[in-house]
C-alpha cells in the first residue's frame, strides 16, 4: 500500500508554514499517504482553537492531507509529555504508519534523540540534579533544562534547545515511542522562518499565534497571503458565521464563576495543581475579574503561564486528575474527523491491520454499543468540551455538534 506518514498538529490555524512542513515531510519519506492526529476545540498550552476541529479538518484535507484524526481533549490539554504520548499511542496503534514528522527548532534529530534518551531512562545522577534544581523554587520545565545541560556537559551543543517550544515536543515524541517500543521512524523538520511565538512575519510564512494575533486585532489585509486559499476560505466562512473563538479569555467569566463556586479540595483535584496552590487560586477567583489579573495574581518563577492557563481549562472542562490517569492508562480510540478517498482507502487497512481497534466514525453509535467506561469518559469530555466551546460563538451556540457533525469528506 505504500509509505504512510504521521504527523500531529493543532492546525490552529493552517498556514503555510504547515503547508510547507507537510510537503516537505511527504517528499523526505516519499510516503503515498498522510494521517494527521489533530488537537479539538482547546489546546496544549492552555488556550483555545480559533476554528472548530471540522472547519480544521475540512482545512487539512483540502491542503493534502488523507485522514484526519482527533486527539481526545484529555490529551490535547495536557502537558507536553501526556500530549504527545497520547498521539504516539493512537498512531502506533494504527499499525500501518512508517512515519511520524514533526516541525522543530533544531534540525538535528540526533540531539533531540540524545535528550529523549536521558529523560526515558532518567539515570540517577541526572535525577539528583533534577531534584536539586526544584528545590531552588523554579519551573519543572526549567529544572528539567537546567538538570539536563548539566548531565549532558555539552553547552555548545544543548543550549536552548529544551527552552524552545517545539523541541520539547519533538523529544517527547521520542521519548513516547521508546516507551511503546514503536517501529514509526521520527523525522525532524526545522521550521520555515517564523518562530512560534513570533508576532512578526516575512514573505508569505508566519506563525499561528502571529495570525490569531492579527485577526483579535483586525489586521486580516495580510491573511491571504499567509495562508493556502483553501484554509484561508474556511477561516473567512468561520469569522462571517460568528463562529470563531480568539483566545481564552473568552471564557473569563464563565472560569472566575466555576472557581467561585469550587472549593479549595476540589481545585487540589484539577490537574497540574500542587503543593498549596489551589489556595492562591481560590484567593485569586475570589479578587479579580479578569483573566489578565488573574494570570498576574497567580504566575511566578515556579509556575508557568502555561500551566496556569491549562489549570484554568481544566476547571472549565471538568478535567480531573482521575481521568488524566485514565488517558495515561487507557488506549484510546480513533476518532475520524475528516478524510478524503485515500483516507478512506486507510481506514479499511487499519481495521485489517488492528481488528480490535475502536474506530469512531459515529459517536451516537459508540456510545451505542460500547461498554469501556474509560473510553466512555474520554469521549464524553471530547462531546463536553464542544459544547463549551460553542459558547465562544457570536452567533449560532449550538450543543451537542459531536453527535449532529458528520465527517469531513472531500
Amino acid at each position: 500500500m505504500g509509505k504512510v506518514l504521521g504527523i500531529v498538529a493543532e492546525y490552529n490555524p493552517f498556514h503555510n508554514g504547515h503547508l510547507y512542513h507537510l510537503e516537505k515531510s511527504k517528499k523526505d519519506t516519499a510516503s503515498n499517504y498522510t494521517v494527521a492526529i489533530i488537537g479539538g476545540n482547546f489546546t496544549q498550552r492552555g488556550s483555545v482553537s480559533l476554528i472548530d476541529k471540522w472547519s480544521k479538518a475540512e482545512s487539512a484535507i483540502q491542503c493534502g492531507v488523507d485522514l484526519v484524526i482527533e486527539l481526545p481533549v484529555l490529551y490535547a490539554t495536557s502537558s507536553a509529555e501526556n500530549f504527545a504520548e497520547g498521539a504516539i499511542k493512537i498512531l502506533d496503534s494504527l499499525k500501518v504508519v512508517d512515519y511520524i514528522s514533526f516541525g522543530a527548532e533544531t534540525a538535528d534529530i540526533e540531539i533531540l534523540n540524545k535528550c529523549a534518551d536521558v529523560l526515558y531512562h532518567e539515570p540517577r545522577e541526572y535525577k539528583t540534579l533534577l531534584s536539586h534544581e526544584l528545590k531552588k523554587g523554579i519551573s519543572f520545565p526549567k529544572a528539567r533544562e537546567n538538570a539536563l545541560m548539566m548531565y549532558l556537559n555539552d553547552i555548545r551543543t544543548f543550549a536552548n534547545v529544551l527552552s524552545s517550544p517545539n523541541n520539547i515536543l519533538g523529544i517527547e515524541y521520542l521519548k513516547a515511542l521508546k516507551k511503546l517500543k514503536s517501529n514509526i521512524q521520527p523525522i525532524s523538520i526545522s521550521r520555515y522562518e517564523a518562530g512560534y511565538n513570533d508576532l512578526s512575519y516575512t514573505g508569505n510564512i508566519a506563525s499561528s499565534t502571529a495570525i490569531r494575533n492579527m485577526i483579535k486585532n483586525d489586521g486580516f489585509r495580510a491573511l491571504a497571503n499567509l495562508m493556502p486559499a483553501p484554509s484561508y476560505a474556511t477561516l473567512v466562512q468561520n469569522i462571517k458565521a460568528g463562529h470563531i473563538v480568539s483566545d481564552i479569555s473568552s471564557f473569563e467569566k464563565e472560569i472566575i464563576y466555576i472557581l467561585r463556586k469550587m472549593d479549595t479540595q476540589e481545585i487540589a483535584q484539577l490537574p497540574d495543581v500542587s503543593e498549596g496552590l489551589e489556595f492562591a487560586i481560590k484567593n485569586a477567583a475570589n479578587s479579580c475579574n479578569s483573566m489578565i489579573e488573574f494570570l498576574n495574581i497567580i504566575k511566578s518563577k515556579r509556575y508557568t503561564t502555561t500551566r496556569i492557563q491549562r489549570i484554568l481549562l481544566y476547571a472549565l472542562l471538568g478535567i480531573t486528575k482521575k481521568d488524566m490517569d485514565i488517558s495515561k492508562k487507557v488506549q484510546p480510540y480513533v476518532r475520524v474527523l475528516g478524510l478524503n478517498k485515500r483516507g478512506k482507502f486507510l481506514i479499511s487497512e487499519i481495521a485489517k491491520a488492528n481488528p480490535k481497534l475502536e474506530i469512531i466514525t459515529s459517536v451516537k453509535r459508540f456510545t451505542d454499543g460500547n461498554s469501556n467506561k474509560n473510553l466512555m469518559t474520554m469521549l464524553n469530555k471530547d462531546i463536553w468540551a464542544t459544547n463549551v466551546y460553542t459558547i465562544g460563538y457570536e452567533e449560532d451556540s449550538w450543543s451537542n455538534l459531536d453527535f449532529t457533525k458528520k465527517i469531513v469528506t472531500l
